[in-house]
């Protein structure tokens, strides 16, 4: 059981030797992309939640009368 855990950390890490690393420009672009892309999308699903929250509570009035 050891050795194969020893194993699979090990190839791990030589995977990760492996893997091309973003320089610090191309992470801080990436950052901010991320960034403002959960900006818009948080705000499109915050109007549309308002929009039906407005809706469903007219429905809501209208069937009380």
């Amino acid at each position: 059981m050891l050795g194969k855990t020893k194993r699979f950390f090990t190839e791990t890490l030589d995977e990760l030797k492996k893997a091309a690393w973003p320089v610090k420009k191309e992470l801080g672009k990436s950052t901010v992309v991320v960034i403002v892309g959960m900006l818009l999308i948080s705000f499109y699903v915050s109007v549309i939640d308002f929009s039906l929250l407005n809706v469903v509570g007219f429905v809501i009035k209208c069937v009380k009368g």
